[in-house]
């Protein structure tokens, strides 16, 4: 999402770090490039001017001018300016309540990922905080919308309200809420109709289905590609509806990032979550200082090691260990690691996460890490016997083109897996030396084939 800003950003800081002093003029000309980057970004311009004047103030003080290592200062005052604006060090959770039933409002224009939204917070309140969930969709307007909510809420496991054919929004919400309290559900996750821009109809409709609900949570789904119309949107919201939290979404997507700064700066409300893929479980807490990381390149291993310790199951992790230890590793260790990768998210998500990962970003396009790549090279381990996977040494040529054939890729792919199974192999034995711990601990999980070694 922050690959523009992170790029740009990583730039002026790396000619700040290489001075040895820094004068009033070299922060001045380093803020000038900082609002240009912001405002490439699609961060509003209102948001831009306090964020660069509060880093003036801090940057041309005496602390920094005459610090050791003034660049590296300077940084560090963009890096906790940056996580002040976005919301703090303290993530702010949803709002349950005490009393249920809860009801929780999703706002938001047509497309921003409303509907998907809610059935993964149902999905996130029902396996992290173990509550009883129940979705109802007001949208009677878009084509199949209720059917989608339908579809999705199977998918989650959670129960929908049934639809009743010609029932009006506010009467669906009475329902649902009288059902909450019948049956004793926590939570009454309420997915309201979006329109393709704002108009004084949705915001009546929805400021009805809020009078009558009370929600305790009324969370304005965005669409983190939005840009500048963002701050429209979450203002307009905010002042007609009251919005009480943020949720951005496709997070994952190739967006400048200006939308999140914008709209946490414009409403005062904090952004609670953040979508970052297709699955349903693709949906995050939202960390400021995190966040912050990986704008500034500095990436977000805590965030790295959490989601490989929620997807990577410990037993397979210490099997893995001892086979670092040992100095083993075969291409069904390979095909295991893979599928591991494959479960914690898209390839961009997890790069984003690395720190340092932007100074290597040629190397990157060169490999073509997309995510059908983790899929062929898959396609090609399955394609091979048992005994070709455990001891690569027998693929001839004939066998590399039968194995090509059999996964429907080429004998050059298959070579070019070979080659990088051959590296990691190496690299691994190196580090069953230094005791078998890998970039997630014990036991870790390796770069993906094709992508430069984690250093």
């Amino acid at each position: 999402m922050f690959e523009t800003l992170s790029g740009r950003l990583g730039g002026i800081f790396d000619k700040l770090r290489k001075r040895g002093a820094l004068s009033e003029d070299d922060v001045n000309a380093a803020l000038r490039e900082i609002r240009i980057a912001l405002l490439e970004a699609d961060v509003a311009l209102p948001v831009v001017k306090d964020f660069v004047e509060g880093v003036r103030v801090r940057a041309v003080g005496q602390e920094v001018l005459r610090s050791v290592t003034p660049g590296q200062m300077v940084v560090k005052i963009v890096h906790d300016h940056l996580i002040e604006t976005l919301g703090g060090l303290e993530p702010v959770a949803l709002d349950i309540g005490q009393s249920p039933p809860t009801a929780i409002l999703m706002v938001g224009l047509q497309g921003s990922g409303k509907t998907t939204t809610a059935a993964k917070i149902a999905l996130r309140l029902r396996k992290r905080e173990n509550r009883k969930v129940l979705l109802a969709s007001l949208d009677v307007y878009r084509p199949a919308a209720q059917q989608q909510l339908q579809v999705l809420a199977g998918q989650v496991e959670v129960p929908m309200l049934p639809p009743i054919l010609g029932e009006r929004p506010v009467a669906i919400a009475k329902r649902a809420m009288a059902k909450g309290r019948v049956e004793g559900f926590d939570v009454v996750i309420l997915d309201t109709a979006g329109r393709l821009h704002i108009d004084q109809e949705l915001m009546a409709e929805v400021a009805e289905v809020r009078a009558v609900t009370s929600p305790r949570e009324t969370l304005l789904v965005a669409d983190a590609m939005t840009g500048q119309d963002a701050v429209n949107i979450a203002r307009e919201f905010n002042q007609k509806v009251g919005v009480t939290g943020l949720v951005l979404t496709r997070v994952d997507g190739d967006a400048r990032g200006g939308a999140a700064l914008s709209m946490r700066a414009v409403t005062g409300c904090p952004i609670k979550l953040m979508g970052v893929g297709e699955k349903t479980d693709d949906l995050e807490a939202f960390q400021a200082e995190r966040v912050a990381g990986r704008i500034l390149g500095m990436g977000d291993v805590v965030g790295l090691v959490e989601k490989a310790a929620e997807h990577v199951e410990r037993e397979d992790a210490e099997k893995m260990a001892a086979k670092l230890r040992k100095g083993e590793f075969s291409l069904e260790d390979l095909r295991d690691q893979l599928r591991q990768l494959r479960k914690m998210g898209s390839m961009e998500g997890l790069l984003g996460m690395i720190p340092g990962i932007g100074k290597i970003k040629n190397q990157i396009a060169q490999a073509n890490l997309d995510d059908k790549l983790i899929p062929r090279q898959e396609a090609i381990i399955n394609a091979m016997t048992k005994a070709e996977r455990r001891n690569p040494k027998v693929l001839n040529a004939s066998r590399r083109r039968r194995i090509a054939a059999g996964s429907g890729t080429t004998v050059q792919d298959v070579n070019r897996l070979l080659k990088q199974y051959q590296q990691m192999s190496d690299m691994m034995k190196r580090m069953g030396k230094m005791g078998g711990k890998g970039l997630f601990g014990r036991g870790g999980m390796m770069p993906p084939p094709g992508m430069p070694p984690f250093r």
